[in-house]
């Protein structure tokens, strides 16, 4: 139930976040944008209007300074077209003579008042001046009057234009502007759950397949190919169920292995003791061979204790390793030493073959438990008059090798991919006569394994077996 909710809460995060990135991609332009067009018309029209009205006052400047209408300010032609011009644009229209006076104010305000600006300064040093005031929102050009010829300024024709058309002008595009923002808002909140909705249905789907086959209904694999990536997260959830799925077998396996390893002695015993019960007067000889069986029982259920406790000890980590730089060629003739008893019982040649020193960061103990399984299997199962077991140890700058080599009975190709599965036997009747527990090859790679090393087998039924085992000289945490 809590992996449940916690689905769904990944889930509405999951589309919470999809709206909200929805949104503000979509929105911002939508805010910014209008903005900018606004600001850009406004910017853009006063412009216009500058150049428009700049281009009307020269033409003006030019026939004031012809007509005489500095020294005859009563010209009708000048005036009349002085009050349209002002009338046309919606402004004040000023004529300043060169001592300064308006002689002409189109609004009759200040008409013979002295008038000393620094645009009327500017403008009769015979510079061009215009200015945009936007909070008072109106233009103000300065235009010299002067002669073409010869540049000698007699005037200055001063003007000051409204520009609120531009501003109404704008007011109305910013309603627009709003409008429409509300409307692509409404319509982007819409599509953004859509959308959402949309793009988190697989997952919702996925989470609802993984939850009912963890609960033990619906499919066994998982397939939702709406996109290429819940197309792989599907694969890469398959993959991982078929190892979860692998795992809970060999797990059910081996304890189900454990559970017949250890009942058999036992059942073994209580037979045993059974008969011994059930016989009165039995010869003493028959108790010395009945208690011999017994015995050997308990040594074999106690060899399948010890290795199961070695298997549990390795499996938790490397921690436990005690590492130090060990003499392989003498620790491998101390392990050859320890086997030759048996391999003389079994008539089994054993031979050990030094290509050159070999000094290497191991656990000693656990690498000498490794190759003695290798070893002594080589030698236990081999059956032949003629046999025998070759062991060869070489090395490079980087790892040594080991190579156990038989003329045994060898391993079908079918059986080379399960020999370290705890308690798998190629030939389990020959095996259990031979006395062995079906963990040492799981112990050997686990040892191999923790070294961060390297185990191969090759065998040929019939022929014989050939392990070969890399482990680095320098020990790699």
């Amino acid at each position: 139930m809590k992996q449940k909710n916690k689905l769904k809460k990944l889930l509405k995060s999951l589309r919470v976040r999809l709206i909200i990135a929805f949104l503000l991609f979509g929105l911002l332009p939508c805010l910014i944008v209008p903005i900018g067009v606004v600001k850009g018309y406004e910017n853009r029209a006063v412009q216009n209007r500058t150049i428009d009205i700049l281009n009307q006052a020269r033409i003006l400047s030019d026939r004031i300074l012809k007509s005489g209408y500095l020294d005859n300010p009563n010209i009708s032609s000048i005036n009349s077209q002085l009050e349209m011009i002002g009338n046309i644009y919606d402004g004040r229209i000023l004529v300043v003579d060169q001592t300064f006076h308006i002689i002409k104010d189109t609004y009759d305000l200040d008409t013979s008042k002295l008038v000393a600006s620094k645009e009327i300064v500017s403008g009769f040093l015979g510079q061009e001046s215009s200015k945009y005031d936007s909070l008072n929102r109106y233009i103000q050009l300065t235009v010299p009057i002067k002669n073409a010829e010869n540049q000698e300024i007699f005037g200055v024709l001063l003007l000051s234009v409204s520009t609120d058309m531009v501003r109404d002008m704008s007011q109305h595009l910013q309603n627009v502007a709003l409008i429409l923002q509300l409307s692509v808002t409404v319509a982007l909140i819409l599509l953004a759950f859509v959308f959402s909705a949309q793009i988190t249905r697989p997952f919702g789907r996925m989470s609802q397949a993984i939850e009912e086959i963890h609960s033990g209904y619906g499919e066994d694999a998982l397939m939702i190919d709406d996109y290429t990536e819940t197309e792989s997260i599907s694969e890469n959830m398959n993959a991982l169920l078929n190892r979860m799925r692998v795992l809970d077998e060999s797990r059910q396996e081996f304890v189900s292995n454990v559970s017949h390893e250890l009942k058999t002695p036992l059942t073994s015993m209580k037979v045993l003791a059974d008969s011994l019960i059930g016989q009165e007067g039995a010869p003493i000889e028959l108790y010395q061979e009945f208690m011999l069986d017994i015995a050997n029982e308990i040594e074999r259920e106690n060899k399948i204790i010890t290795d199961l406790l070695s298997l549990v000890k390795m499996d938790k980590s490397a921690d436990g390793l005690n590492i130090a730089s060990v003499n392989v060629n003498e620790s491998l003739e101390a392990i050859m030493k320890r086997l030759q008893p048996i391999a003389d019982k079994q008539k089994i040649e054993l031979v050990l073959e030094s290509f050159r020193p070999v000094m290497a960061e191991i656990d000693e103990t656990k690498m000498s438990l490794a190759l003695t399984n290798l070893i002594e299997n080589a030698i236990k199962y081999n059956d032949k008059s003629d046999g025998w077991v070759h062991v060869s140890l070489n090395a490079d700058h980087q790892y040594f090798y080991v190579k156990v080599e038989d003329n045994g009975i060898g391993m079908p190709e079918e059986a080379l991919d399960h020999i370290y599965e705890r308690f798998y036997r190629v030939d389990k009747s020959h095996s259990r006569e031979i006395g062995g527990t079906g963990l040492g090859l799981a112990i050997t790679r686990n040892v191999i394994l923790m070294h961060r090393g390297a185990i191969k087998v090759f065998s040929t039924e019939g022929e014989g077996t050939i392990f070969t085992v890399r482990i680095p000289l320098n020990y790699m945490n």
